[in-house]
């Protein structure tokens, strides 16, 4: 895009997760593609297309309102998290009122067209997630809730779902007590969650006044944090060397399985996959990390481009553009949630594509419709009122 990503406006506490009546598919219907299509264009038809969805069985509506525990277990490595409807109605500029931590910029066009394709729709088609590391009482408190039964799904992908429903008065009480004074940070879903911001200010007061979310508690079952990799397009490894001996960033030429050993915190490999050059990092200097280092320091100092940056999940892909005709792959150690959480405490931004929490929940296990604060989906709307007779 031409623009440059910006800071999204700041949610203001406390931080309210609210019950709402979940939409959910049945277990082989999440995660397929084809379920995915429902929500396809035209955007409009989408109500329509979940009742027909809901009346031959593949759709469950819930009846009441409420909070939801979800268990999700992907290759190896579950994940558990409350899902609700997140309160986005009250703004600040001050950091130390906010209750959702973004800590990458958004396109404000790109959340633009999110926002009206869920208006058209009028649904949030699935959670955004949120990290924290939450208060131990809570923590305990949603123990005792995984101590009751639970709903149990199997996906698709063959990938296990336990869902708790939460009603209780006094047990949502006490989960929103635990939750209020706490903030939660943005791990996916940076322009929806702008999205959800635009659509309040559109419409404030109205079952936009929320979004829906998933806050995972990282001390109970911590999001899996990769790394994503760079290839420097036009730039070269003696380019990254000269700005780096000008930053006076030591360098080391080495053997490729030397590189691979060296990655690690405050390390970065750089390579066309002929030279193999690891830069050894002072993240004590100002405060920086690794990729706050790369972007904000080494790349503005490049003799020669880089043309453009692109990014990629794994090595391999970015190992496989790499080439001394072509460009520089700049592999990346794994952040960790500390460190971004550093970064969001000194109100500054990650560089664009610089973290990747894995792993995200699943289409379709929970959906949200506006219309739930108003008709039921599910029912036919009502019919016209019959007017008062004239009087005689």
């Amino acid at each position: 895009m031409d623009q440059a990503p910006v800071t999204p406006p700041l949610v203001a506490g406390p931080l309210r997760l609210v019950p709402f009546r979940a939409l959910r598919l049945t277990g082989p219907r999440i995660a397929d593609p084809a379920s995915a299509r429902t929500l396809a264009r035209p955007y409009r038809d989408v109500p329509e297309r979940l009742r027909s969805w809901q009346q031959r069985g593949f759709l469950v509506h819930d009846a009441e309102p409420a909070l939801y525990l979800h268990e999700y277990t992907v290759s190896g490595i579950t994940v558990r998290g409350l899902v609700g409807a997140v309160d986005v109605s009250h703004r600040t500029s001050r950091l130390d009122q906010r209750a959702l931590l973004p800590h990458e910029g958004i396109y404000p066009a790109q959340a633009d067209d999110l926002a009206d394709r869920m208006a058209e729709m009028g649904i949030n088609p699935a959670p955004i997630l949120l990290v924290q590391r939450s208060p131990a009482a809570l923590r305990e408190l949603l123990a005792t809730v995984r101590s009751g039964p639970a709903e149990q799904l199997v996906d698709r992908s063959d990938h296990l779902h336990r869902v708790w429903t939460l009603r209780d008065p006094a047990l949502l009480a006490a989960v929103q007590e635990l939750l209020g004074p706490t903030t939660a940070l943005i791990a996916d879903g940076h322009h929806r969650y702008a999205a959800y911001l635009k659509l309040q200010a559109r419409d404030p007061g109205a079952p936009t006044d929320r979004g829906l979310a998933m806050l995972v508690d990282h001390d109970d079952t911590p999001l899996f944090l990769g790394a994503i990799h760079r290839v420097l397009v036009g730039s070269s490894v003696r380019d990254l060397a000269d700005a780096a001996a000008a930053l006076e960033i030591p360098t080391r030429v080495v053997t490729q399985d030397q590189a691979v050993a060296a990655l690690g915190p405050a390390t970065l490999v750089a390579t066309d996959t002929e030279t193999w050059l690891v830069l050894d990092l002072d993240l004590s200097d100002d405060d920086r990390v690794e990729v706050e280092v790369l972007h904000d320091r080494l790349v503005p100092s490049l003799g020669h481009g880089p043309r453009r940056i692109t990014y990629h999940h794994t090595a391999q892909d970015a190992l496989h553009l790499a080439g001394p005709d072509y460009g520089t792959a700049v592999l990346m150690p794994a952040p960790t949630l500390s460190q971004v959480q550093q970064v969001v405490d000194a109100g500054r931004l990650f560089p664009e594509k610089a973290t990747s929490f894995q792993p995200k929940p699943a289409f379709g296990v929970f959906i949200r419709s506006w219309h739930d604060e108003g008709p039921d989906l599910a029912s036919p709307p009502p019919p016209p009122a019959t007017p008062d007779p004239p009087p005689s």
